[in-house]
């Protein structure tokens, strides 16, 4: 009987994405046990993003600009103000903090992903 093992068996490679799927999994456990009105405001954050999210882009930059983070954060409370019955100083707070915590992760997984392609 052979007792070889294979090749790719001898040199086992570490899961390069393990700890990537962690971290999302981690992340959208937490966004899943949000307040109902964070929860609300989930999906406009994250489809600004996604529209700033391009090669070039102002969430890319050292320092992003901060009249236009807020100029970002004005546009999602717009949609929101729309909806929502109780629209205050509050709800622009709150928008404000997800908008900033969603450019913080997207830019992190930016920066990782340069970091195993680059």
């Amino acid at each position: 009987m052979d007792n070889r093992l294979p090749y790719y068996m001898t040199y086992p490679m570490p899961f390069l994405y393990e700890e990537d799927r962690s971290m999302r999994r981690d992340l959208d456990y937490m966004k899943s046990i949000y307040p109902m009105a964070a929860k609300r405001l989930i999906p406009y954050v994250e489809e600004e993003c996604d529209r700033m999210e391009y090669s070039g882009s102002m969430m890319y930059d050292e320092y992003p600009d901060q009249l236009q983070l807020r100029m970002m954060c004005r546009r999602i409370y717009d949609q929101v103000a729309e909806e929502e019955e109780n629209a205050g100083e509050w709800l622009m707070d709150l928008i404000q903090v997800m908008a900033y915590h969603e450019l913080c992760q997207r830019r992190c997984e930016y920066r990782e992903y340069r970091r195993k392609y680059y």
